[in-house]
């Protein structure tokens, strides 16, 4: 049952929005064929503990809120059940997973068993206990070990079947059924898995290849279950020394910051695959399986004591939690998974705050709090894709115990600016909306394809900009990828050459441009800017790309924009998703502009412009520093279908070839074709009125003081604020730089804060030189030097520092 939005906003305070029913006869989980569990055996406890992880445990029947995932498991475990072939010579259990020996096809086959032994493990199903189903599951146990997975085979294909998406569900469904399995049955597959995932540490069919991240964290939960299914006390410590890499001395373990490649970064970042920002789907993926170990392992002889775990509770707010809008996980952190259909940003979101509330469970009470009330804010606020219809059972018990907890007080949104240098995002988050500012450089590839996923991913690792409201969280989960034009994400400078599509051959790629510059600083965690150098692929196109947040806007700004291809070259503002049935008013300096589909207008000379449910567009005249006026700005309402097979043709997250079709309002400026030292600038208002807009295009509470190829500022006067990227040594507003860096400096009264960072990480050291004389210092990084003087000069050694921000704060 979801509760209408402004009703859960209503309730969002001590009082929980959702009042579950109390437990009033717990359905107990199907029986063992020989008795409970002998409490004091180990291996009996914690199997029971991992079978609890998979059907929820006891839980009460007749609560509501069990029900929409009770009639999910029940509808597609009873799919694959009917579905399922039985007939003499068959080449597989299912039809379209035909022939069983091919790795996509087991690989694939395990999970459907797995869905089925669920079901028939947890009460209120249709296939709850019954005897058929049993014999079924453990024929096709056989079958697949006979015809497809078994440690005669060598790996062909792609080695995630056969390392780690067979082996764990194949390892799931033996807990389900462990009971039941011959011991003949029960050694055999677990020597399969021991042949192809022998230990968390190494790539089987690479033996040289260290595994991290992602990876790591989830083979060590096969090892862990395949020691507690054989009994074997030495394969569950592997399991847990895993999770600290003891085999090589920590080098790789999920428990430490790294400085480059996978792993987590100590300023929140996440990186998989050596080069791609990850945390929401490997990052999610690390989180759940080093969770569910810890969880697992707890209290017994095997638990994870390592003290370094402290890395992962950190995660939760220092990575996660800056990329969570409303239950919904930001598209900028999901890499290749924004093209999966059924992996959306609302399910990736969904999953990762059940694994925050599953490592509640066992970290220090004070986290665990914290955690708790972050999650009731994220489940209450996201009335568009309600948490209950995107988990399971047992993520619900635990939001169940959370949500009916009056102790435990919804958190609001969290507000601040980020920014995650070592994975190349921006984050700004202000308490009705969020911006994500996607940016890629010679370290952050700009996309990842591969395997048959992702294969419109070209431009949005090129400063996509994805705004967040609260009012439509929706946005990007509602059929957006499927349907936007892929050469119009907003944010984007681009050559409009058609581009072929991407990852379609076997395993996967990243691209990472040639830019250096990528990323930005922080002031008082507060405000920001940040800049990209785009290199176009395959273009001679490159482009001076800034964007300055601050509390009610997001000013972007564009110079040297610059092509000889003889294609036209657009910027774009805004593209944004109107949903199926989307007629959102359109105005232009307080004229009502046309809503029927295919209307489109030449803009330009306008000053400001409004969309409802989005909120305002401001255009600011060039500064006298620009070398050249906006491009023509465009407009266009569309109707466009599309289908998630277009992006997406992998084995196992291909998308269905059923069309889709939404609605858009695009914005963009026409720079024309190959442009020479081309501009644009233009002021995002999230959420502001129409009346709004206009008075803010013309009180210029944000002046454009330089637009150039030398250095890109603003001024915001409310705020005593002076915000620059400098490409190039220079001077702006009074405030000089000696070299290529970003700055902010505010003044409020005498007290002065300063923000440097060098986001090329092409230098060793930047002098800023300050427009005043300064009295004293009241606090500087141990990396900021200040010479106090007429002009006040900040000698800051940004060597070695991977673009982070440098900081002080001064009293003139």
């Amino acid at each position: 049952m979801a509760l209408p939005r402004r009703q859960l906003l209503a309730l969002a305070g001590a009082t929980p929005v959702i009042s579950f029913l109390p437990v009033a006869a717990a359905v107990p989980a199907v029986a063992a064929a020989d008795g409970p569990a002998d409490s004091a055996d180990p291996y009996d406890t914690l199997l029971a503990r991992a079978e609890q992880e998979l059907t929820g445990g006891a839980f009460d029947l007749a609560d509501p809120h069990f029900a929409g995932a009770l009639a999910a498991l029940d509808s597609e475990a009873t799919t694959w059940w009917e579905r399922f072939v039985t007939t003499q010579g068959r080449t597989a259990l299912w039809a379209d997973l035909s022939p069983a020996s091919d790795p996509g096809m087991f690989g694939q086959s395990y999970p459907r068993l797995r869905t089925i032994a669920t079901a028939w493990a947890t009460p209120g199903t249709s296939l709850t206990g019954r005897q058929d189903v049993l014999d079924t599951l453990l024929e096709g146990l056989r079958f697949l070990h006979s015809v497809g997975y078994h440690p005669g085979r060598a790996e062909s294909g792609n080695w995630w079947f056969w390392e780690i998406g067979a082996p764990r569900a194949l390892m799931d469904t033996c807990v389900l059924l462990r009971a039941h399995l011959l011991p003949a049955d029960l050694a055999a597959y677990v020597a399969t898995v021991a042949r192809f995932c022998p230990n968390p540490d190494r790539r089987t069919n690479i033996p040289t290849l260290a595994e991290t991240g992602a990876n790591r964290a989830d083979k060590a939960v096969i090892v862990a279950l395949r020691g507690l299914l054989a009994r074997d006390p030495a394969t569950l410590v592997l399991a847990r020394d895993g999770l600290s890499d003891v085999r090589d001395g920590g080098r790789n373990s999920l428990f430490r910051y790294v400085t480059s490649g996978d792993g987590f970064y100590e300023d929140g970042s996440f990186v998989q695959h050596g080069s791609v920002a990850y945390t929401g789907t490997y990052g999610s993926v690390l989180l759940g399986g080093a969770g569910q170990l810890i969880a697992l392992l707890a209290g017994s002889e095997w638990a994870v004591s390592d003290p370094a775990v402290t890395v992962l509770y950190e995660a939760v707010e220092r990575s996660f939690s800056p990329v969570i809008f409303d239950g919904v996980m930001m598209d900028a952190v999901r890499g290749r998974a924004v093209s999966r259909e059924r992996s959306r940003d609302h399910h990736d979101g969904a999953v990762t705050v059940s694994r925050i509330l599953q490592l509640a469970g066992g970290a220090p009470a004070a986290r665990g709090d914290r955690w708790r009330s972050l999650a009731k804010g994220w489940i209450l606020r996201n009335g568009a894709t309600p948490y209950e219809g995107l988990v399971g059972i047992p993520a619900l018990a635990r939001a169940k115990a959370v949500l009916d907890d009056p102790a435990v007080r919804a958190a609001e949104r969290p507000t601040g600016h980020l920014v995650l240098a070592d994975m190349d995002r921006v984050v700004h988050r202000r308490p009705r909306w969020a911006c994500a500012l996607s940016l890629s450089s010679r370290r952050i590839a700009a996309y990842e394809a591969g395997n048959g996923e992702n294969l419109h991913g070209w431009y949005t690792g090129d400063g996509m900009t994805y705004l967040y409201d609260g009012d439509d969280p929706a946005v990007f989960g509602d059929g957006f990828w499927p349907t936007v034009d892929p050469y119009r994400l907003p944010g984007t400078t681009v050559d409009t050459r058609a581009r072929a599509d991407l990852g379609t051959s076997a395993g996967t790629s990243t691209y990472r441009p040639t830019n250096a510059v990528a990323g930005g600083a922080s002031l008082d965690g507060r405000f920001g800017a940040a800049a990209m150098e785009l290199a176009a692929q395959g273009s001679t196109l490159r482009a001076r790309k800034a964007w300055f947040f601050l509390d009610n806007a997001v000013v972007a700004l564009g110079a040297d924009i610059s092509a000889s291809d003889g294609r036209a070259v657009e910027t774009v503002v805004e593209n944004r998703n109107l949903h199926a049935e989307g007629r959102q008013r359109f105005t232009v300096d307080g004229r009502l502009q046309p809503d029927e589909q295919g209307w489109r207008a030449d803009l330009s000379g306008a000053r400001w412009a409004h969309l409802e449910g989005f909120g305002g567009f401001v255009f600011p005249r060039p500064p006298g520093g620009a070398t050249e006026a906006n491009g023509s700005l465009q407009a266009l309402r569309e109707e466009r279908t599309g289908t998630w097979r277009a992006l997406n043709t992998g084995a196992d997250t291909g998308g269905t070839g059923t069309p889709v079709t939404r609605r858009f309002l695009t914005l963009w400026f026409d720079h024309g074709l190959s442009p020479s030292s081309a501009s644009y600038s233009y002021v995002l208002l999230p959420g502001a009125s129409a009346a709004a807009t206009g008075v803010r295009s013309l009180s210029r509470p944000v002046v454009v003081v330089a637009n150039n190829a030398t250095v890109q500022a603003v001024e915001a006067h409310r705020h005593g604020l002076l915000a620059a990227h400098f490409w190039q040594t220079g001077t702006t507003g009074g405030v000089s730089l000696s070299g290529p860096g970003t700055v902010l400096v505010r003044r409020t009264g005498r007290h002065v804060s300063v923000a440097v960072a060098d986001p090329g990480r092409t230098g060793t050291e930047l002098t800023v030189e300050l427009p005043f004389r300064v009295r004293h210092v009241v606090r500087a990084d141990d990396t900021v030097t200040v010479t106090p003087g007429g002009r006040t000069v900040l000698t800051v050694r940004v060597g070695g520092s991977r673009g982070h921000s440098h900081t002080t704060e001064l009293v003139r």
